[in-house]
């Protein structure tokens, strides 16, 4: 199954952006856009890069009704981005519906979902979203449920990978981000692990963004990162 390292480009605008990506000229790399950058730009950016022939995993975390999701996914699938994300909570019906819009207009993109963020902790899933379970137990419910709706995968921590591999199976993709080298900054990540657990851990792709985009030398470290985990 592929592996690869996704750059988390979660910058403002395009100015940015592109030229983060220039640093990265005639290297083929898998990026990463957010909410932030996406509701900047719109689908220009998205366009815009993928005629560099960058691969793209358009991160937008859609949450909603249905009939809503299902709306969106549409525009979503015209796009032809590689990877794409709803949130596993909206249930199996939200997820068959994300799915099957892909279905319909013969979209390439996978669909991933997203189980609990790896920002949150277990006093936060207790005690703040009133979820009385561990969270291994959670990410696995959650896992299951979207395999059986659909998804091409999950997006979850690298600690978790083995549990959601060996309930929904080999082929079922795992993407993780929380990706931190030894001795760095956690920022507002929590479950975390190096590249290096995350591969004997068994992720399929890594997500990481700050270690990288906010290095003086991004290459360097997107080597570093890479050469750990391939």
């Amino acid at each position: 199954m592929k592996k690869g390292v996704i750059i988390a480009c979660d910058f403002k605008n395009k100015l940015e952006t592109f030229n983060f990506l220039e640093k990265f000229k005639g290297r083929e790399i898998f990026i990463k856009i957010g909410m932030e950058l996406f509701l900047n730009e719109g689908r220009d950016i998205v366009e815009n890069i993928k005629k560099m022939g960058i691969k793209i995993f358009l991160d937008l975390k859609l949450h909603d009704i249905p009939n809503t999701i299902k709306k969106t996914m549409e525009l979503i699938s015209d796009l032809e981005v590689d990877m794409t994300t709803v949130h596993a909570s909206g249930g199996r019906r939200m997820i068959f519906e994300a799915k099957n819009s892909l279905q319909r207009f013969k979209s390439h993109t996978k669909l991933l979902a997203v189980t609990v963020l790896t920002s949150v902790s277990q006093d936060v899933l207790e005690n703040e979203l009133l979820i009385k379970k561990p969270i291994l137990e959670v990410v696995e419910n959650y896992a299951k449920t979207a395999k059986d709706s659909g998804a091409d995968g999950v997006i979850c921590s690298a600690k978790e990978t083995l549990q959601v591999r060996r309930v929904c199976g080999e082929n079922f993709l795992t993407v993780t981000p929380g990706i931190r080298q030894k001795n760095c900054n956690f920022n507002d990540q929590l479950r975390v692990v190096t590249a290096e657990q995350a591969k004997k851990l068994g992720s399929n792709f890594i997500v990481v963004g700050r270690p990288i985009t906010l290095s003086a030398d991004p290459i360097k470290i997107y080597e570093e990162i890479s050469n750990d985990f391939l």
